[in-house]
């Protein structure tokens, strides 16, 4: 990794730092990210938990409900409440990093746009990002490399 990134909180309690680049970065464009967010879709940064470093305080876990019933844990910090990454499925292992919490979140551009059959209308797309309406199958779009973590990774969980 070139640049060294760390991130945080609104509030700097929760400050952590990132041990590699992700595997792959999503915009998604659910129902659930827009409701939770506020925003018209979110950018998360897929990530093993274990390359995420600590620098303070840990955050906060807060459970969600979604539309598919599995679990959502949210991490939060436990002051300012800003969310910091999720868990989608409790798999305890992979997080769903809010690249907006980087401190240089424009070093991470979506890989993928997901969920697109409820995107806001007013907002175009690039035509050399992928995009589904709803999911992909991610032997089809991802690098061998991530692939390869993802696998190691989830023998693990």
């Amino acid at each position: 990794m070139n640049v060294e990134l760390e991130g945080g909180c609104s509030c700097k309690e929760v400050r952590y730092r990132l041990r590699s680049r992700p595997m792959f970065v999503h915009c998604c464009h659910c129902r659930d990210c827009q409701h939770e967010t506020g925003s018209a879709f979110v950018l998360n940064a897929l990530i093993e938990r274990d390359r995420i470093a600590f620098l303070k305080i840990e955050p906060v876990v807060i459970t969600l409900p979604t539309a598919s019933g599995l679990p959502h844990d949210v991490y939060r910090c436990p002051n300012c409440q800003i969310a910091l990454w999720s868990d989608y499925g409790r798999r305890g292992v992979l997080s769903f990093l809010r690249v907006g919490t980087l401190d240089a979140p424009h070093v991470f551009v979506p890989d993928v746009h997901i969920y697109t059959r409820s995107k806001v209308p007013w907002l175009e797309l690039p035509a050399n990002v992928p995009a589904f309406e709803e999911y992909y199958d991610l032997e089809e779009v991802w690098p061998a490399a991530s692939l390869a973590r993802r696998d190691a990774l989830l023998k693990t969980a």
